[in-house]
């Protein structure tokens, strides 16, 4: 009989978590807390508990022998979720509350990168909006303001000229648009190449990577439109050198991981590095202390061994074994959203039927079942479809072969996710 696993979480990310988890021999049984309906097509479990109710969930684990846990999101991580877990003799994968500071305060995590050395941006951070502004007003534009706190990855303003940085200002101090979020801003230089996201499975100062993905961030094509959770990804990136990752790896993964366990942090989970490779080298734009999301839907279908044989040897301070299917294909997911992502998301649009093959997969976020017990939109990102093919251009053909002859009333997708890899 194999492991039980209870994975917290709702969206596409942590469906794809589930899913690979249940595609290993050493798993039998995976329930989401809360999950979505979409999950139970893939026969995986769901439980309507809340994971702000860390009672309930540990009670679940205790009542249903299950084997240990997978944090998806990071708002729980932030709570101590795992810390409770762990006071109640519960393992649980992902960082402590001190540890997820990384992703839970901006500053936190620029201030550690001062400290120690690691390549980024250079900042300034602030608590009021004169000294700010001052500051913008002086700097000029191109700039990057955030709010200190988490904003669903929201609250980053890359601005191009002062108005709309000044305005990004405005909207965190005056109209608190991110709440407590908002209490401190962030600022930074704008820095200039092309992103990827380079993801690690970390325990205290050892560490495993993972292939290498580009997430699409703005919603409409080209890159336009407001900043989302992300529009599509793909990996690997053939446009980021092997030098570049390897550089990264050696400059921020390896020094973040030990300064995290030297000052007395030390981080366990997933360790997401948000890198741009700049004419300087790979700075980080940000971290995140759990997977990425749409890059975890891309990423994990690469996967080629046991992903629960893995966590559950990380857990028991054993060492992994992760293997990767190799560069020569490509994995692309796209994200279908609801009409009004991500400022003013209309639900209830009708989810049609997706066919996909061996070598595809449809990972849902945001839907609930209808009367009829059919699927329907329910939030802002409703659902990716993944593809694994020869190359991108193949990859595309595929997805957009599939989605472009689907009725997607009340829903939009992006075209041209996987297109800076064919224009590098």
């Amino acid at each position: 009989m194999g492991m039980k696993v209870l994975v917290i979480g709702s969206g596409a990310r942590e469906h794809a978590i589930a899913h690979a988890l249940l595609s290993g021999n050493s798993v039998s049984e995976v329930t989401v807390a809360p999950g979505n309906p979409g999950m139970r097509l893939d026969g995986i479990n769901t439980t309507q508990l809340d994971p702000s109710n860390h009672a309930a969930l540990i009670d679940f684990v205790k009542d249903n022998q299950v084997d240990w846990v997978f944090v998806g999101p990071e708002v729980p991580l932030i709570q101590g979720i795992v810390d409770d877990f762990e006071a109640n003799g519960i393992k649980a994968f992902g960082p402590n509350k001190a540890a997820a500071q990384i992703e839970g305060s901006k500053d936190f995590a620029k201030q550690l990168m001062e400290r120690h050395g690691i390549p980024t941006a250079k900042y300034r951070t602030f608590d009021e909006l004169a000294t700010a502004e001052a500051y913008v007003r002086d700097h000029g534009a191109p700039i990057v303001v955030k709010a200190d706190g988490l904003a669903a990855g929201k609250g980053v303003t890359v601005a191009m000229d002062l108005d709309t940085a000044l305005k990004a200002l405005e909207d965190i101090f005056v109209d608190h648009r991110f709440g407590a979020a908002g209490a401190k801003v962030v600022i930074e230089d704008y820095l200039e190449g092309q992103e990827f996201s380079l993801m690690s499975f970390v325990n205290g100062t050892e560490f495993w990577t993972m292939p290498i993905s580009q997430d699409h961030k703005r919603a409409f094509d080209g890159d336009k439109g407001p900043n989302t959770g992300g529009m599509g990804a793909y990996s690997p990136v053939p446009q980021i050198s092997q030098d570049v990752v390897d550089t990264a790896i050696e400059t921020i993964v390896r020094p973040t991981v030990q300064a995290m366990a030297d000052e007395g942090t030390p981080f366990t989970g997933i360790l997401y590095a948000g890198l741009i490779a700049t004419a300087d080298g790979p700075k980080v734009i940000e971290f995140n202390a759990r997977f990425g999301d749409p890059e975890t839907e891309v990423v994990l279908p690469r996967l080629t061994s046991d992903f629960g044989e893995g966590i559950n040897a990380i857990l028991n301070n054993e060492t992994p074994t992760f293997t990767w299917e190799d560069d020569n294909k490509t994995t692309l997911g796209v994200v279908l959203a609801s009409n009004g992502y991500p400022t003013n998301v209309i639900k209830g649009a009708a989810i049609p039927e997706i066919p996909v093959d061996e070598s595809s997969h449809v990972y849902y976020a945001g839907v609930a079942t209808d009367a009829d017990g059919k699927l329907v939109a329910n939030s802002g990102r409703v659902l990716l479809l993944e593809t694994t093919a020869d190359d991108i251009r193949a990859a595309q053909d595929k997805i957009y072969g599939v989605l472009d002859t689907l009725d997607t009333t009340g829903m939009f997708y992006r075209h041209d996710i996987g297109a800076k890899a064919l224009n590098a």
